[in-house]
């Protein structure tokens, strides 16, 4: 049975915080990183090109109304994704 968790340790819920939320599941469907549900360490290539696809959508939506921080945090994930997605691959 999974533990409730407590809304006071969550994070806020922000621009930075969603995206890398995001990241953080491409990096666990790349095998970069365990998954922090089972603690193991798996691959799916479909789930990591879905997660960098959602952010690349993300950048191209928001490209206009993002603060300079947010625009390089963006650019800077999405970038280190494609070449750990470009090496797996």
């Amino acid at each position: 049975m999974a533990e409730k968790l407590d809304a006071n340790m969550l994070p806020e819920v922000t621009f930075s915080t969603f995206v890398l939320s995001l990241a953080s599941s491409a990096l666990v469907h790349l095998g970069e990183v365990p998954n922090p549900e089972t603690g193991t360490v798996s691959r799916d290539e479909a789930l990591a090109r879905n997660a960098i696809d959602l952010l690349t959508m993300l950048d191209d939506k928001t490209r206009n109304g993002l603060t300079p921080d947010e625009s390089k945090l963006m650019r800077d994930v999405l970038y280190e994704l494609r070449m750990k997605f470009v090496a797996h691959s």
